[in-house]
């Protein structure tokens, strides 16, 4: 299974963030490089953005097959959301996206989709979800804390 495949190469554009969802957005550019390894069953997302205070950020999404069909497992290391550790996330692959996540701390959640469904575009959405104990719901709530948009380089 080679993951994205037909979205190798450069990309360019832009990245939202914020850290809670009542924060307000900050857009900064974002750049991506996405690659094949392993004889095509690795697939390799460096990516760059820029945190509104802390500035030039980058990171490394590593995905592979998962054991079970369809499944997928992941290594993810970005310089301003877990240094020095990196993380390890499973999730699936649907047509046009792919879709990882994993637990860091009672309840909480972080989820990344990477989506390919047009050919000259490469969004990424990352969700923080926060469980009914912090949210003062029933429910865990989820919010976006990035959202990248990125074009083909030339």
């Amino acid at each position: 299974m080679q993951l994205l495949s037909s979205h190798t190469g450069m990309w360019v554009g832009s990245n939202r963030f914020r850290l809670m969802p009542d924060d307000p957005p900050a857009e900064g550019e974002a750049t991506a490089h996405l690659s094949l390894g392993a004889a095509g069953n690795v697939t390799v997302l460096a990516y760059t953005w820029v945190h509104p205070e802390d500035g030039d950020q980058d990171a490394v999404l590593m995905l592979g097959p998962g054991e079970e069909p369809g499944g997928v497992l992941a290594l993810w290391g970005d310089s301003w959301h877990q240094k020095p550790a990196v993380t390890s996330l499973r999730g699936t692959v649907d047509q046009g996206s792919v879709s990882v996540g994993y637990s860091y701390a009672e309840g909480w959640e972080w989820r990344i989709t990477l989506t390919t469904d047009q050919p000259d575009l490469l969004r990424w959405r990352m969700d923080n979800v926060v469980p009914p104990s912090a949210s003062g719901t029933d429910e865990a709530v989820a919010y976006w804390a990035m959202d990248g948009e990125l074009r083909r380089s030339a």
